[in-house]
C-alpha cells in the first residue's frame, strides 16, 4: 500500500505516522484520493484566482532562472504567488525568502524537504530546481500529488527511474496537470523560426547535426563553498538515494563536479542542446550512441570525477549521425550546426540562427548568401507554463519532450560508464551495450 501525497488533509506528520504503521502491518485503509479532471483542474484556478506556486530548490536555478528572470516578470499579467519554498540550505532557503518578500510583501512557507511542499492543499503548482540526482524523485512525486510542474533538465540520471516518473507524470497530464520541461530553446523565437526552415525542406536531406560547445574551465569550479556550515545543512535530505557519507561541503556546493550527482555536460548542456533538434527536425529517438571522455585536464585537490573533455555521437532514423562535444581545457571552438544536402543551418547563437547553401551538394540556388532566420514569436518558456494552467493546453516543452532527450542522455552516460555502444528500444524502453 502507498501513502497518497496529494490527499490535502493528510499532512508531513501524518505521513510519517502511517509510514510507521505500515511497517508494522497496523495501517487502515485509507480512502484513494479523487483527482481533478483536467476540465476541474483548469476550473479550480479560474482566470481571476491566484495560481499558487511551490519553489523546490532553491540554488541558483531556483531562485534566479525560476524566481527572479522566470516567473516574476509576469506576475502581473497572470496573477500568481509564491507560498512554499524548499531546500536542504537554510541560507539558500533564506535567499530565496528575500526575493519572495520584495515581490509579495511577505515571505513563503519554508522547508527543508520537498515532501513537506507536496503535502500542502494550497499548492497548485511547484517548480523543480533540485540538483540533478533528484530530477526524478520529485518529478515523480510531484505527478503523485497531482501538482502542476515545471523540471528541469535533464530529466533523470537512471532509466528506471526515468520510466517510472514518465508513467506518474502521464497519468498526472491524464488528470489536468501542465507539465513543463525546462529546455527552453523551444521557446525562443529564432528557433521557432529555425524549425520552420528545416522543415520547409529548403535545406534538404538533414545528414548530421553537430554541437561543440567549450570553455577554459569546467563551471563547478564557481560552486566551490566559501562560506558554508554543516549545521545549515539538511545532508541527509540532499543526497536523498545517494550512499550516506559524512558531510562534505565540496560535494554538497560543487555538486555538478562529481558524477554520482551529476553525470557531467552531456546531460547538462546537451540536454539543451538534444531537445531543441528533436524539435527543429522531429526526428524521433536515437537509435545507437557512443561517448567517450574523462577527467583529462582538471585534476586537483578537489578530486572532481564529472568528465571535463566529452563527446557523444548519435545514430537518428534515416541515416542522420548527431554529435554533443565538451571540452573544459580550450574555449575556443564553438559551433552549432545543421548540415542538409542543399544547405547549412548555424545556430552558433540561439537567437539569431542564420542558414546558407554552403556544403550543400544538392543546392539549388533557392538560397543566395547567408540569409538570417525570420524568428517566430511565441510567449517565453515560463509564461507559456504559467498560460496553459489557465487554458489546459499543451505546454511548449511537454513530458515527452523531456523523456525523449533523457533517453538521448542516458544512452550517451551507459556508454560512457561502460565503454560501449547502446542500442534503444523504444517498444521496451531498453538501453542495452553491444
Amino acid at each position: 500500500m502507498s501513502i497518497p501525497l496529494s490527499n490535502p488533509s493528510f499532512g508531513r506528520r501524518g505521513f510519517l505516522k502511517s509510514s510507521v504503521k505500515l511497517a508494522t502491518g497496523t495501517a487502515l485503509a485509507a480512502t484513494a484520493p479523487r483527482f481533478l479532471s483536467a476540465a476541474e483542474r483548469t476550473r479550480s484556478i479560474g482566470a481571476n484566482s491566484r495560481i499558487r506556486i511551490a519553489q523546490i530548490g532553491c540554488g541558483g536555478r531556483g531562485r534566479g532562472a525560476h524566481l527572479t528572470n522566470g516567473i516574476l516578470p509576469h506576475l502581473e499579467a497572470t496573477k500568481f504567488e509564491v507560498v512554499a519554498i524548499a531546500d536542504p540550505w537554510k541560507i539558500a532557503r533564506e535567499r530565496t525568502n528575500e526575493v519572495i518578500k520584495k515581490a509579495f510583501g511577505r515571505e513563503a512557507r519554508a522547508f527543508a524537504s520537498y515532501r513537506d511542499v507536496l503535502v500542502l492543499d494550497d499548492v497548485d503548482a511547484v517548480m523543480i530546481a533540485s540538483p540533478d540526482h533528484h530530477h526524478t524523485t520529485h518529478l515523480e512525486a510531484a505527478a503523485r500529488a497531482g501538482k502542476h510542474i515545471y523540471v528541469e533538465k535533464p530529466l533523470a540520471t537512471e532509466m528506471d527511474k526515468l520510466v517510472r516518473a514518465y508513467d506518474a507524470a502521464k497519468a498526472a497530464e491524464a488528470r489536468g496537470s501542465i507539465i513543463q520541461v525546462g529546455t527552453q530553446l523551444r521557446s525562443l523565437p529564432g528557433i521557432v523560426g529555425a524549425r520552420s526552415v528545416i522543415q520547409s525542406g529548403l535545406l534538404g536531406k538533414l545528414t548530421r547535426v553537430d554541437e561543440t560547445r567549450n570553455a577554459e574551465k569546467p563551471y563547478w569550479y564557481s560552486r566551490l563553498p566559501r562560506e558554508l556550515r554543516e549545521a545549515d545543512v539538511d545532508w541527509k535530505e540532499f543526497l536523498g538515494e545517494r550512499k550516506m557519507r559524512p558531510f562534505d561541503a565540496r560535494q554538497f556546493s560543487a555538486w555538478y563536479g562529481y558524477y554520482e550527482f551529476c553525470q557531467g555536460p552531456v546531460p547538462q548542456w546537451g540536454a539543451h542542446f538534444l531537445d531543441m533538434m528533436h524539435y527543429i527536425t522531429g526526428c524521433g529517438f536515437p537509435e545507437s550512441c557512443v561517448c567517450l571522455g574523462g577527467v583529462t585536464y582538471w585534476k586537483d585537490e578537489n578530486n572532481f570525477t564529472t568528465p571535463d573533455n566529452v563527446m557523444g555521437t548519435w545514430m537518428y532514423p534515416g541515416g542522420m549521425m548527431v554529435t554533443s562535444s565538451n571540452n573544459f581545457g580550450n574555449g575556443a571552438g564553438n559551433s552549432r550546426k545543421f548540415y542538409g544536402d542543399k544547405g547549412t543551418l548555424a545556430v552558433d547563437n540561439w537567437h539569431a540562427p542564420t542558414y546558407s547553401a554552403e556544403g550543400g551538394p544538392k543546392r539549388d540556388g533557392k538560397i543566395r548568401g547567408k540569409v538570417e532566420v525570420t524568428p517566430i514569436e511565441r510567449p517565453d518558456h515560463f509564461l507559456n507554463w504559467l498560460q496553459c494552467m489557465r487554458t489546459g493546453e499543451k505546454p511548449h516543452a511537454p513530458i515527452d519532450a523531456g523523456y525523449q532527450h533523457a533517453v538521448a542522455v542516458l544512452m550517451a552516460v551507459t556508454s560512457y560508464d561502460t565503454g560501449k555502444k547502446t542500442l534503444y528500444d523504444h517498444a521496451k524502453r531498453k538501453i542495452s551495450t553491444v
